[in-house]
């Protein structure tokens, strides 16, 4: 069974966020709260956490995962892009967007689409998530936590414990949070592509 911590939602206590920190960097898979509902998360590069992943997800090899970051520095590392869409990304994070972006070679192969090298990036707007991030000093590898044959990311910390309870190393508990995935933007030639409709407005990417 996983661990679960109560952690508050606009003050997160420290020595929890250290103890979720530290399970991440032993290997452990989590669930955290974001501002588009619950994700999955573990730290870049651990294959054995991101084959679980996948499979609690049922994920295929063609899926883009979420690397989570902190601010726009990071995403500069892990992504390539110009300042026009440098531009747009500032403006529109943090918040419910993942960008699709042509990946750096900082990020791990595994972690690319297959075929097309890009790699999601999103900086969420929740103070449990960026507290994780901070502390972590590093991006967490990441999905939004929905289930197979549901359409919508999990809400509630109790029904992810009778769900996947034995699947995962830890639950943080953050209160409701947003109930609908994020946008999922991608940058075809520096041009934004709305591949996906979710919590955040597509107006600004859409022509």
């Amino acid at each position: 069974m996983s661990q679960f911590f109560q952690i508050h939602p606009d003050n997160p206590q420290v020595r929890l966020i250290k103890q979720a920190c530290e399970i991440i960097r032993r290997g452990g898979l989590i669930v955290y709260p974001t501002d588009s509902g619950y994700a999955l998360g573990c730290q870049i590069g651990d294959n054995d956490a991101m084959e679980r992943l996948r499979r609690i997800r049922q994920l295929d090899a063609d899926h883009n995962f979420t690397l989570v970051c902190r601010d726009l520095s990071e995403l500069s590392t892990y992504a390539k892009f110009n300042n026009a869409v440098f531009r747009l990304l500032k403006a529109y994070t943090p918040g419910p967007y993942t960008f699709v972006l042509p990946a750096t070679k900082e990020v791990p192969r595994k972690l690319q689409h297959p075929k097309r090298k890009t790699i999601g990036l999103r900086i969420p707007e929740h103070t449990i998530a960026l507290a994780l991030l901070e502390e972590l000093n590093e991006p967490l590898m990441s999905s939004t936590l929905i289930l197979p044959g549901d359409d919508m990311p999990m809400t509630d910390a109790e029904d992810i414990v009778d769900a996947i309870g034995k699947q995962v190393d830890l639950i943080i508990d953050g209160g409701a949070c947003g109930a609908e995935p994020t946008t999922v933007v991608e940058f075809v030639d520096d041009l934004p592509e709305v591949t996906r409709h979710g919590m955040g407005d597509t107006t600004p990417f859409e022509s």
